[in-house]
C-alpha cells in the first residue's frame, strides 16, 4: 500500500459526507500486528466516533476472544469512514475517496497480517472480485500494487443470521494472528 494520508475528520471528498454524524477513522495500537479492516461504519459507529461498537462490533469482539486475540492490541479500521445512508453497500467511488486515509492508516499500523471482514473490505483492499466463504478456512489475497496478505474472512454481521459464522470468523483471526506474530510486524500484544 502507498503511505496514505492521515483521516481528515472534515473530510468532504464524497458525498456520504452529507449525511454523516462524524467521521470515523480506525482504532487501536500504532504499530499493531494485526489490522481488521471492515466494510464501513454503521449507527452506531458513526453516533460514538469509533468502528465496530455495534452489534457486529460485540460479534467481532466475542470471534477475537475465541481466537484468544486481544482487541486492545488490534488496529480496526473501515474501507470507507463515514456512514453509508441505510447502511448500504460504499460504492466504488466513495471506496477510492477513502483509499489515501486508509493506505495511511496500514502504514502507520505496519502490521504482520491485514485480515479482510467481508466482501467489501477484501475486493478493496485486493482490487478484484473475491469469494467469502464461511467454511474451508481462510482465503489468501494479494493486496493491489504490494505483495502484502490479506486474509479473508466473513464480515460479523453475517454471524447475526449465523450464529456458526462466529467460529469461522474466530479460526480466520486465529490464523492471521499467528502469521502476524511469526511476520514479527507490529507491536506486541499488551499484557493480560
Amino acid at each position: 500500500m502507498a503511505t496514505g494520508e492521515p483521516v481528515d475528520l472534515a473530510c468532504t471528498r464524497c458525498a456520504l459526507c452529507a449525511g454523516r454524524t462524524q467521521v470515523v477513522p480506525g482504532k487501536g495500537p500504532r504499530p499493531a500486528r494485526l489490522v481488521l479492516v471492515g466494510e464501513a461504519p454503521g449507527a452506531d459507529e458513526d453516533r460514538l466516533g469509533e468502528p465496530f461498537v455495534g452489534r457486529a462490533g460485540k460479534i467481532l469482539d466475542q470471534a477475537l476472544a475465541q481466537a484468544g486475540v486481544d482487541r486492545r492490541a488490534v488496529f480496526i479500521t473501515n474501507v470507507v469512514k463515514c456512514r453509508p445512508p441505510g447502511n448500504r453497500r460504499p460504492s466504488a467511488a466513495e471506496a477510492a475517496a477513502c483509499r489515501p486515509f486508509l493506505d495511511g492508516e496500514v502504514a502507520a499500523a505496519r502490521p504482520g497480517a491485514i485480515v479482510a471482514l467481508g466482501k467489501t473490505a477484501a475486493e478493496a483492499l485486493t482490487g478484484r472480485p473475491v469469494a467469502v466463504k464461511a467454511a474451508g478456512g481462510p482465503q489468501l489475497a494479494r493486496v493491489a500494487g504490494e505483495g502484502r496478505l490479506v486474509w479473508v474472512a466473513l464480515h460479523p454481521a453475517a454471524a447475526r443470521y449465523n450464529r456458526g459464522a462466529v467460529g469461522s470468523i474466530a479460526e480466520v483471526l486465529r490464523r492471521a494472528a499467528t502469521a502476524a506474530a511469526e511476520e514479527g510486524g507490529g507491536a506486541a500484544p499488551p499484557p493480560g
